[in-house]
């Protein structure tokens, strides 16, 4: 009996790595983390929200020159490969694409903290999707995950509201914090992104500055409903 297997992709080729170049969009820019440039106003915007370090495996930052020396650490990498998010004011969050595997043409967005004034903006949701457009349409990425702790509701709905599907739960997975994590897994494919990739389009063209005003969600209904 003949195994099954999957799709051949016979003109398939590794995929560049990602550059560290900037990625300017109407509502926000993504810069390479420069720690001389950014460190100390993403600090300032940063401090006090402990909260969001709840979920990550470092932080909170006893000071300006604790959580320079963290970016000083991170800077320049390929991988992780942090950007720092600059709205109309400055540095306003940062994310980092990580596990980059350029043969399989996958990657992750991860990483990610948003100060309080960029949270649930336009330029949130335009900052996840420059980094789409770069992995999926410049780069001939396949597959890009989003992966966070199960208990992490926040970072859950926004992966859900930005189209990335739910794949499952790895038990156990990891000790952050010298706490159990078991990780939810999203993932967004070429095809995906393909079908989504008007919608998020239209939804920018139509937002204004500052907090959300119209449900991604509707743009993406709308776009899936007119597909032949």
């Amino acid at each position: 009996m003949t195994p099954v297997l999957g799709t051949p992709l016979p003109n398939w080729t590794a995929r560049p790595l990602p550059p560290a170049r900037p990625l300017p969009g109407r509502h926000c820019t993504l810069e390479p983390l420069n720690p001389r440039r950014h460190a100390a106003d993403l600090y300032a915007t940063l401090v006090g929200d402990d909260a969001g370090w709840t979920w990550m495996g470092y932080g909170p930052f006893l000071n300006a020159e604790a959580y320079r020396a963290w970016a000083d650490r991170h800077a320049g990498r390929s991988d992780p490969l942090f950007f720092t998010i600059l709205d109309r004011t400055g540095p306003a969050g940062v994310l980092a694409l990580h596990r980059i595997q350029p043969d399989h043409g996958t990657a992750e967005i991860g990483h990610i903290r948003f100060s309080p004034r960029l949270q649930r903006t336009t330029a949130a949701t335009e900052a996840v999707v420059l980094i789409l457009r770069r992995l999926f349409d410049d780069l001939g990425y396949r597959r890009v995950e989003w992966k966070c702790d199960t208990l992490n509701a926040p970072s859950r709905r926004a992966a859900e509201r930005l189209g990335f599907a739910f794949e499952g739960i790895f038990r156990n997975h990891l000790v952050v914090k010298g706490r159990n994590r078991d990780t939810a897994w999203y993932a967004l494919t070429d095809a995906d992104w393909r079908a989504r990739a008007p919608g998020y389009a239209r939804w920018l063209a139509e937002a204004a500055d500052g907090p959300q005003r119209r449900p991604l969600s509707d743009a993406l209904a709308e776009v899936a409903a007119t597909d032949p």
